[in-house]
Formats: structure tokens, C-alpha cells, sequence
């Protein structure tokens, strides 16, 4: 999970950081009834030790495995059809307040504070509700053609996330981190990782499991089994199976929780409990499936509870009809299922809620009215949200806040202000720009660009799905190899640089687009842009029939390029999901592939523009989940320049000259350091999730994560665009290579591997860069380190 998704949870245990300082830091959590069996656990894992646990001849094994192979029989998607309703609370609380925090402030003068504690049911801890998000929903299944839809029938959230206007993120989040956990599959995903499943086909190598009893619950007799992994720092499971005592084998309960060694970051306790009933016509259903996560970001931070309470209903195996499966929205939303009275709730709701829940409308307005809440919000907003809002509502954002101040070479120190209109004022048209200023430079830069949605927004017009006409107008100095930052070029974090900059260029660029992405995944765009270079540095535009240069001075030259191009993009991605923030949206599901598929077209005399070019590429991108072994990720792309251009319309590696790690860039390749005509890259990445640490005495106490990958770049440049070729002497449409830029060998592709530490602190990722080709050039480095702060599960 990206470091901003968390922060969010942070927000949930700063709201009460009065109460803060008086901390009980020494509560023991593991003395809650919530959590007895758990503990329990945790002696049968001292005996299994000691037993030396076998898997042959293991009644609780030969069991498991007939439960396993049994599932299938049992699995609803078997049938031609079915349908079910699902009712889903979900609470967000401050956790385990103690009375030592309820006698100071800000509990002790604020009686209205102290009546909103309340007893937690699921761990007898008293819990201060700061939030509640309710949906009903139908969910719909057909065997062939094959298809499965979500339909939300009511939906209705109050609390802390109504304080932002983002405050979706909260809930998008919460549930993409909580999500449904199906325990027929195989793995299960949570936290944003694969869990694999007690009854899933890996079970059997990756737990132990252990008889307790035979017992009933309710009229069925069942056998109850214990579970714990086999090493329990890894991402799995322990807890309790009750199998039916029939030919059935199916789950009658199963109660599932994270074994205290585990691994997993800021979760202290997670409980999942499940029940399923037998329906008239024998069918074994899930109706109960509530899960109970107690989180801890830091001793100093109050704690936090999430609470998903989930019943499923009026199960039905009847064929549905066609026109509930049009479309190729996995989910949708009745137009009127935010606009619910209390009597649909009443009808559906099979969770009461409890007296604060129901008022946390009053709980908001309350706590809006403490002395400095105010401010304490205002500077919290521009931490999380990057962002300064400007009023209430909110028409008008000055963002993003960390461009304000940075520093590059051509300007030395700059300053930038920047704005957005957001969906308070209207929800089609968007205008976002910022004017800045470079001290050293003396000059000013501005951009402006207007969109206009075809479909309504909440908030900012890249909200899914994305139907957007735009036309822009831009005034800048760049470094070449800036385009490929997936964040704003003046971040000031990216201000320090392991390689000295010495080409830039100015840019004039005005440019006019469409974007059109439909349900499923896929999504068109089309751009038209013309733009004017200056060069700056050690940069020259000078043709090869003009005596050469040698610039040294960090300034412009006088020296300019135009280009028109029109490109045409297509981008493949069956279930992404986003959420959104006020810079730009953000993908938080990374499992799903993307394909993109592009060509532009430089034309000539169109606009003034020099040049005529046809640049095509492709990018493939696939996460490997490798089960507790951890996940890989894969980057292939390749492109092809198919005409004579000059040097700045060839192809450049998309090199990182920041210390902060960026995703698919090099980090050892200096800017413009290679120029082709036709590439091939290979970015593969392997994160174990501490899988070899976790096995190492010391060290596994640390939980460091190790991080392997490596980067490779295959490209040649033909002899038409070779400017050190004597065919191309005096060509008037080739250009001199600026000093550091040179001709790859397309028999020897470059190469760096990169050896990795994360989660230091549960924060720091540290990683060792080595590049292992083209040593001998003068621009090369033999090694670096990078680093991010980023907090994951």
C-alpha cells in the first residue's frame, strides 16, 4: 500500500491526539477474551515444535485432504445461476481507550466526548467510533456465457471522511485492504497480499493441522481442527476449521487470525469468524462473515479498530434475466442508492447499530467545535492531501503544496504556486495551472489547461470512469528524462540529483486531447501537441552542416526544434481499481496486467513543426504472486523510431537521476545517456516479503523484507540517424549528440541489479544499485543507493 493510503489511517488515531501523550503504553493487549483461543494457539505451536509434527499417517492431514478435494462439490459456481443479497457495515474506531485517557483530557471537560465511548463486543475494549459506511448490495452470478456483477441497492457513509473531500479514499481503501475473504479459494487476498487458505490446494504443505474434538454446533455435528503455518512469520493464517462430520466435508465455521509472530506490519490482532447454514434444497451457504482487524501504527499513536460485519441473504438459484448482465461494470450503482430513507434500512439491515453510530452525524459536528480543530485539520490537509483548500465548500484547491519551493540548475532556486477548480464548482468544467518563477534564471513560467468531462464528477475530472476533452498551454524548463517522472518534475524531494545536470530545454508546448476509458479496462486517448525546444546546457540544435558547438554554460542558446505530433494510445487493464486525490488518481490494485499499445506521428509544416516522425511502442505489465514465496513484477516494453530525426525525437532510456526510487526507470542511466532508434527493456522484480529473513536468528526479529531485481536495455541506432556515420556528414536534418550521449552496442544490452532492504522501521526501503555494462563510458557509475519511504502491510 502506497505511504499516502496509510497516512489515512493515521488520520483515524490523530483525531485523538489530545488524548495522546497519556498513552498507557503498558496495557497488555493479549489479556482480551476476544482473543483467548488465539492464545491458546500459541501453546499447541510450543507442542507442535516439540512433537515434531508428520504429515503421513496424520488422521487431521488424510482429513484436510479429503476436505480439499471435496470443495469443488460445493462450490456455487457450479450452477447455471445464482444470487444472494449482502448486507456490509463497516466501523472505524479509536481503540483500547483506557481509564487513565478517559479521566484527562480531552474526555475529563467534555461530557459529550466521554458519552460517545462505548464497550467493543468483539474485544471488551472501549472504543471511541469515528466512522460507519453501510451498503446493500445484490450480487449476481451466470455460468455461460460466463459473467458475475455487483449491484449496489443502498449505500450510506458518515464520519471523519466527510472532514476531507477526498474522504472516498478512506472507504476505497479500507475495503480493498479488508476485502471478502472467499475461504474456497485457494489464496485468499487481504492486506493487500495472498494468504493461502486452510482448505486451498497448497494447504496441506504450508500448515499443520491438529484434531481437537468432535462437537456440535447448533443440530450438526462437526470436527474441530486447529491450524498454524509452518512458519508463522510467514503471510498465513492460524485458527480453527469445524468440518462437517458427513460425506459432505464442507465448513460449518472457521475462525481465522494472524499468528503474533506474523510478519504483517501495524496489525496486532485480526479475526476472521465465518458460518455457513444449509439452505431448503441442501446447498451449504456462507450468511456470516464478520472480520475484526486492531491496528498500531506507533507507540505515540492512538490505536485503531476496523469492524466489517457482513450477512448474506435471500439466496436463490433461479435464472435471472439478460438485462442484469449488460455492461462490463463488474460493480454498479443504483442511481438511487444513496438517496435510501431509514425504511430500506430497516428492511435490510440485519446489524443493529449501536447508539454512537447512529449519531455520528452529531459526533461530527461536535468535534468540529473544539478550540484549534480547525487549524489541526487545516495542516493535516495539506500533509495528506498535498493540498490547501480555500473554503467550505471547496471550490478552488492550491495544489500540489510540495512544488512550492525546489531547486534545478537552470533556474537554481524556484518558487511555483499552483491551483485547481474542483467539482464544487462544476462538475464538468475543470481548469487546473501554477505560475513560477526560477531565482537564478529571472524567468517566469506558467500552465493553464481547461477540461471538460462528458460525465458528472464528484470531485477532479480524472475520477474512473475517465471521459475528458482538454486543451493546455505550458511554458517550462525541463531535463529531457523529467517526462518520465510519474509525479510532478518539481518535487522537492526530487531536487537532489546522484548526477550532475547539464542538459535542459525550454518548451513552449500547447497540445489538445481526448480520453475515453470504458468499463472493463480499457481506455483510448488521443493527443495533439506542437511545441517549440529551446536548448539550454550542453544541449545544441545545430545540424550536422553547421559547424559544431561546445556549450558549457548552464544557459539557453537561441537554438530552437518544433514538432507537431498527433498520438493515438490504447491501454488494456481488466480490473484496476484507483483511488483518487487531488493531484492525479492512483492505482491501489497492482495484481491487474496492463497492456498499452501507442504510435505517434510527427508532421511536418503542421504548426511550423520541423520534423516528420512515426515513433510505435508497446508495454506489458504482470504481478506473479509466488504464494508465501512473495510476488514478482514484470516490465517489458519495446519501441521503434521508424524515420531520419534528430537526436531529441530518438528514443532515451527512461533514466532516474533522483535518490528517491522511481517505478520502471533505471536507476544508473544518466540522462540521455543512450539515444536509439528501436529498444527493448526488461524490468523484473522480486519481492520475498522476508521469506529468507524471516529463517535467519536476529535478524528475523528486525522483520526486514529482501528486494531483488534486475533492469536490462537492449537498443541500436540504424545507420540513417547516426550522426557519427561519414554517410550522414553535413546532413541537414541530423543534429551534433550533446557531450554524454552515446550509440548503444545492439549486441550488448545494458544491465544494473538491485539487492534491496525494506521495511526498515516498518518505513524505510533501502536499495544497492550496481550496473554491470558500459563501465568504460566516461558518464557511467559503478553503483548507488536509493531510497523510498513507503509503508506497506
Amino acid at each position: 500500500m502506497k505511504a499516502r493510503n496509510i497516512l489515512l489511517f493515521w488520520l483515524l488515531s490523530l483525531l485523538c491526539l489530545p488524548a495522546q501523550a497519556q498513552l498507557n503504553a503498558d496495557v497488555d493487549t493479549d489479556t482480551t477474551k476476544w482473543f483467548n483461543r488465539t492464545q491458546q494457539l500459541g501453546e499447541v505451536t510450543i507442542k507442535a515444535k516439540r512433537s515434531r509434527y508428520s504429515r503421513k499417517n496424520n488422521p487431521a492431514v488424510e482429513l484436510m485432504q479429503r476436505v480439499i478435494a471435496a470443495k469443488r462439490q460445493t462450490d456455487l459456481r457450479q450452477h447455471n445461476f445464482y444470487q444472494y443479497t449482502r448486507y456490509e457495515k463497516l466501523t472505524v474506531a479509536a481503540n483500547d481507550l483506557t481509564p487513565s485517557q478517559l479521566a484527562k483530557k480531552p474526555f475529563s471537560n467534555k461530557k459529550w466526548l466521554q458519552e460517545r465511548v462505548e464497550k467493543c463486543k468483539y474485544n471488551d475494549k472501549m472504543i471511541l467510533p469515528l466512522s460507519i459506511d453501510e451498503t446493500v448490495a445484490q450480487h449476481v452470478y451466470r455460468k455461460d456465457p460466463h459473467d458475475e456483477k455487483t449491484i449496489i441497492t443502498g449505500q450510506q457513509s458518515s464520519g471523519i471522511n466527510d472532514l476531507f473531500q477526498t474522504g472516498d479514499i478512506i472507504n476505497v481503501t479500507l475495503k480493498d485492504v479488508f476485502t471478502d475473504v472467499n475461504l474456497y479459494d485457494d489464496q485468499i487476498r487481504l492486506l493487500q497480499y495472498p494468504f493461502t487458505s486452510p482448505i486451498g490446494k497448497h494447504a496441506i504443505g504450508f500448515y499443520r493441522f491438529y484434531i481437537q474434538d468432535t462437537l456440535a454446533i447448533e443440530r450438526d455435528s462437526v470436527i474441530h481442527l486447529r491450524f498454524f503455518p509452518n512458519n508463522q512469520q510467514d503471510f498465513g493464517f492460524t485458527g480453527d476449521l469445524y468440518i462437517l462430520k458427513n460425506s459432505s466435508y464442507h465448513v460449518r465455521r472457521c475462525e481465522l487470525s494472524i499468528p503474533k509472530r506474523s510478519d504483517v506490519n501495524f496489525v496486532e490482532n485480526l479475526r476472521v469468524e465465518q458460518d455457513f447454514e444449509q439452505l431448503p434444497n441442501g446447498e451449504w451457504v456462507l450468511t456470516r462473515d464478520d472480520m475484526i482487524s486492531e491496528l498500531k501504527f506507533a507507540s505515540f499513536l492512538q490505536r485503531v479498530i476496523v469492524i466489517r460485519t457482513t450477512r448474506l441473504s435471500d439466496y436463490s438459484f433461479d435464472e435471472l434475466p439478460k438485462q442484469l448482465f449488460k455492461g462490463k461494470r463488474r460493480e454498479e450503482k443504483d442511481v438511487y442508492a444513496e438517496m435510501r430513507n431509514e425504511d430500506f434500512w430497516k428492511k435490510y439491515r440485519q446489524v443493529e447499530l449501536t447508539k454512537n453510530e447512529r449519531s455520528m452525524g452529531t459526533f461530527l459536528e461536535q468535534i468540529q467545535q473544539i478550540k484549534g480543530f480547525k487549524y489541526f485539520i487545516f495542516g493535516l490537509k495539506a500533509l495528506i492531501e498535498n493540498s490547501i483548500e480555500t473554503g467550505n465548500p471547496n471550490k478552488v484547491d492550491l495544489t500540489p503544496v510540495n512544488t512550492i519551493l525546489s531547486h534545478n540548475e537552470f533556474d537554481n532556486y524556484r518558487s511555483r504556486l499552483s491551483f485547481s477548480t474542483t467539482g464544487n464548482l462544476n462538475k464538468h468544467w475543470f481548469m487546473t495551472g501554477y505560475y513560477a518563477h526560477g531565482w537564478g534564471s529571472h524567468k517566469n513560467y506558467y500552465n493553464a489547461e481547461l477540461t471538460y468531462s462528458m460525465n458528472a464528477k464528484e470531485y477532479m475530472p480524472w475520477e474512473y470512469p475517465k471521459r475528458t476533452l482538454y486543451v493546455g498551454s505550458t511554458y517550462d524548463v525541463t531535463t529531457p528524462s523529467d517526462k518520465f517522472l510519474p509525479t510532478d518534475k518539481d518535487n522537492f524531494l526530487l531536487a537532489w540529483k546522484w548526477s550532475g545536470i547539464d542538459k535542459m530545454i525550454l518548451y513552449n508546448r500547447q497540445r489538445l486531447g481526448f480520453e475515453y476509458e470504458m468499463y472493463g479496462g480499457l481506455k483510448t486517448s488521443l493527443e495533439l501537441k506542437a511545441e517549440e525546444y529551446e536548448a539550454c546546457g550542453k544541449m545544441s540544435f545545430r545540424t550536422l552542416d553547421m559547424p559544431k558547438m561546445d556549450y558549457r554554460d548552464m544557459v539557453a542558446h537561441r537554438e530552437f526544434l518544433r514538432t507537431t505530433e498527433l498520438k493515438a494510445e490504447l491501454r488494456y487493464a481488466p480490473g484496476e481499481t484507483y483511488i483518487n486525490n487531488k493531484q492525479r488518481r492512483t492505482t491501489i490494485n497492482r495484481d491487474a496486467p496492463v497492456f498499452t499499445l501507442s504510435h505517434t506521428w510527427g508532421m511536418k509544416g503542421v504548426l511550423g513543426a520541423d520534423y516528420t516522425s512515426h515513433l510505435t511502442e508497446g508495454k506489458i505489465y504482470k504481478r506473479f504472486w509466488l504464494n508465501s514465496w512473495g510476488k514478482v513484477d514484470l516490465h517489458l516494453k519495446g519501441g521503434v523510431q521508424w524515420c531520419q530525426v534528430p537526436y531529441l525525437l530518438l528514443i532515451m532510456p527512461m533514466g532516474n537521476q533522483s535518490f528517491v526510487i522511481e517505478e520502471e526507470m533505471f536507476s544508473l542511466i544518466n540522462n540521455m545517456e543512450f539515444l536509439n532508434d528501436r529498444y527493448a527493456s526488461l524490468m523484473l522484480s522480486w519481492d520475498l516479503n522476508g521469506k529468507l529473513f524471516n529463517r535467519i536468528p536476529l535478524i528475523r526479529r528486525a522483520k526486514w523484507r529482501e528486494y531483488f531485481a534486475v533492469n536490462m536495455l537492449w537498443g541500436g541506432l540504424s545507420d540513417k540517424n547516426n550522426p557519427f556515420l561519414p554517410q550522414n556528414a553535413g546532413s541537414k536534418r541530423l543534429m551534433y549528440f550533446p557531450e554524454g550521449c552515446h550509440v548503444m552496442d545492439s549486441h550488448k544490452p545494458y544491465a544494473e541489479v538491485v539487492i534491496g532492504i525494506h521495511n526498515i522501521f516498518k518505513l524505510i526501503h533501502v536499495e544497492y544499485v550496481r550496473r554491470l555494462t558500459y563501465l568504460d563510458l566516461p558518464t557511467s557509475q559503478k553503483w548507488g543507493l536509493r531510497y523510498i519511504f513507503r509503508m506497506t502491510f
